[in-house]
């Protein structure tokens, strides 16, 4: 099945040119045009991650628009012997209609027949003033290595194909990671709410039941209320104390 052609227009369109010297990062532009009537989806990618970084590294191109994406090498020792071959993939597709939630899910959900790509190489250059002395200290390094080391690892790298991988620390690859960790600490919290709520639910039914049993109870039923004692008239008194006092002084005389 014929590949699809690849729908944005490359600037530029072969290869990606870093001029030296290499102790900082150096930038290099690419701009990616949309002349089609759909938007289209972009992924950049690269046989070595790890000594690029590129903002964007993915996103929608809207129609009739444009990206300028920023490929940034990160410092490194240069080595004007030895050949380069790092090489970059701009992955696109056309994206669907509507909202889209999750570029990266879509990405995964994407079938072959679906995808574009465009290649482009590195190509390193150095100034003309500190390139002059670099090839003397390499050839004397080169001339203690064995004739037959050189060709066969030159060898066993081109027949090797070259291996892509996303570049995971730009800006708009930091999104997608920002709303899936957001998403899953939505999701931690309410599972944490929902704890909390019957933890408080149980905690009221504890104190409640503990509230009930250190009442006092009885088995013959509710305590019997005290009898108050009956107001009588002061004459009772008086009466009393008279028989009494006749009582008392009986035993007297």
């Amino acid at each position: 099945m014929a590949k699809t052609e690849q729908i944005l227009k490359l600037t530029p369109d072969g290869e990606l040119r870093f001029r030296g010297p290499f102790t900082d990062v150096v930038t290099a532009e690419l701009k990616l045009s949309n002349p089609s009537e759909k938007r289209v989806c972009f992924k950049v990618k690269t046989t070595a991650p790890k000594r690029y970084c590129v903002r964007p590294n993915s996103g929608i191109i809207e129609p009739n628009q444009s990206v300028s994406v920023a490929v940034m090498l990160q410092p490194f020792d240069y080595d004007p012997q030895e050949k380069n071959k790092h090489k970059f993939m701009v992955q696109t597709m056309f994206a669907p209609d509507g909202p889209i939630e999750s570029q990266e899910q879509l990405w995964k959900e994407a079938t072959p027949d679906m995808l574009m790509d465009s290649k482009l190489k590195c190509v390193f250059e150095m100034p003309a003033d500190s390139s002059s002395q670099a090839p003397v200290v390499k050839v004397k390094e080169s001339e203690d290595k064995p004739p037959s080391s050189k060709p066969v690892k030159q060898v066993q790298l081109e027949t090797s194909p070259p291996t892509y991988a996303s570049i995971v620390d730009s800006e708009s690859g930091k999104k997608d990671e920002d709303y899936q960790r957001l998403q899953a600490e939505i999701k931690r919290l309410t599972e944490d709410n929902a704890k909390l709520k019957e933890s408080e639910v149980r905690l009221r039914k504890v104190a409640i039941s503990d509230t009930v049993s250190s009442l006092p109870t009885s088995s013959s039923g509710p305590a019997p209320a005290p009898q108050a004692v009956p107001n009588l008239p002061p004459i009772v008194y008086l009466i009393i104390a008279f028989i009494l006092g006749l009582i008392i002084g009986k035993f007297i005389f």
